[in-house]
């Protein structure tokens, strides 16, 4: 069963305002997930979705977009908390940043049937994950595609054991669908909780979170928190959900809070003197340097683990003769067992001339076509144009030279491993 804790947000205009740079983060942003009429918009609606915390954007001078049918901010400008994206992304590289990203969409899964269900519908190893331990997982297709990447936690509450679980916010619609579907086939004591408008989620990232949190809760020994680690707590004496995870490749925690406390939460994080907002253009650009994919860029329901390079979230058990099937687990397993029988590959590569955005034509350095660039940018950190984009082997080793297609004019690139920027993700000493 659905039982929804949440109502229809207000709703309201929209500020227009944005420069060119801005525009093109905006547009890249797009959640392709989303619906038809579902990307970034600079038009003002009417009926746009609000974060609990819309109006603390608008002060700080949020640039508001829609993305995925919610309004967000993609800069904060011309106020004190104003930065432009290069320094947004070093901020976090160096201090850190604040993310609302309370558009996404937070389940919990209960009943005694919960981890059976969600092992049907992901690649994840629910059975064998610790209580208190979250990874990244995929909800796949019978065709072996990625429906949706996903957060999947093992987690307690008031209400007991259950499933924890975040999914994209532009994916969000079809995924409660594919349950729901999934759900009537299944059968079993399954039930599930949306938790979407009425808490705030935000993500706290970079190498000078652990000290907020540690002022925020000093009774609680944050070096022995992993990253992946989730625990109840309390925070300056209000209740959350504490996750250390995060998109950024930097140390960092997700905080679900509820809605009493969303927005003084918010205020006191951005008043701490190691903390800026940050918006979805230095969001972006931060995942691209650690490698990471964006839903509807660089994975969509065609794409297949192996090909872009997530099979490691397909737990070991999930993998052995007789484990419980998920759907299109017969293929994605196959490419798994025979990498060689994988034709692509999800491969970084650093551009020599203007950046390579996504749609760009990949080549050879014979001029034959040899893949699509899904993902670009700009470098702050290394200073350099860095894209992703997936690649016909043998041409996706380390050091190839290959060319990409830039507003019709050839340029040269070289392939490299990813993340472009080392990842810091914290583990107990």
């Amino acid at each position: 069963r659905f039982a929804s804790t949440d109502e229809a947000p207000e709703s309201g205009d929209m500020m227009r305002r944005g420069s060119g740079l801005i525009a093109t983060a905006a547009r890249k942003l797009a959640p392709r997930c989303a619906a038809p009429g579902g990307a970034v918009r600079f038009a003002s609606t009417d009926n746009l979705k609000r974060t609990l915390v819309y109006h603390e954007h608008v002060k700080a001078g949020g640039i508001m977009v829609d993305f995925a049918d919610y309004a967000m901010p993609v800069q904060y400008k011309d106020t004190p908390q104003g930065q432009s994206i290069i320094e947004s992304v070093k901020q976090c590289r160096t201090k850190a940043g604040l993310f609302d990203v309370s558009h996404m969409c937070s389940l919990r899964w209960r009943g005694k049937d919960a981890i059976a269900f969600l092992e049907s519908v992901t690649v994840a190893d629910i059975e064998n994950m610790p209580m208190g331990k979250g990874s990244l997982s995929l909800i796949t297709n019978e065709q072996g595609g990625i429906i949706d990447d996903t957060m999947i936690t093992k987690t307690s509450d008031a209400k007991g054991d259950h499933i924890y679980q975040v999914i994209n916010a532009g994916c969000a619609p079809k995924d409660l669908k594919h349950f729901e579907e999934q759900l009537g086939k299944f059968g079993g004591d399954v039930s599930l909780e949306v938790q979407w408008d009425k808490r705030g989620l935000y993500a706290l990232q970079g190498p000078e979170a652990v000290n907020v949190m540690q002022r925020w809760n000093p009774t609680f020994d944050f070096s022995k928190m992993n990253f992946g680690d989730a625990v109840n707590m309390k925070l300056k004496g209000m209740d959350a959900f504490v996750a250390r995870c995060g998109y950024t490749g930097e140390d960092g925690f997700e905080i679900f809070v509820w809605e009493e406390n969303a927005v003084t939460m918010w205020q006191q994080l951005c008043a701490e003197p190691e903390v800026m907002p940050a918006a979805l253009g230095a969001r972006d650009t931060l995942r691209l340097e650690a490698g990471l994919c964006l839903y509807g860029h660089d994975i969509d329901h065609t794409t297949t683990p192996s090909e872009a390079g997530l099979s490691w979230t397909i737990g070991k058990a999930r993998r052995v003769e007789g484990a419980r099937k998920f759907p299109g687990s017969e293929l994605i397993l196959a490419q798994v067992a025979d990498p060689k029988s994988v034709r692509k590959l999800r491969t970084g590569f650093v551009c020599k001339g203007a950046p390579a955005r996504e749609g760009a034509e990949i080549l050879s350095m014979d001029g034959e076509p040899i893949g699509t660039v899904t993902s670009g940018a700009v470098s702050p950190i290394n200073k350099t144009n860095i894209s992703m984009g997936y690649i016909k082997k043998p041409f996706n080793k380390k050091g190839t030279e290959i060319q990409v297609v830039v507003r019709g004019k050839k340029s040269s690139a070289v392939t490299c491993p990813m993340p472009f920027v080392p990842t810091k993700y914290y583990k107990t000493p």
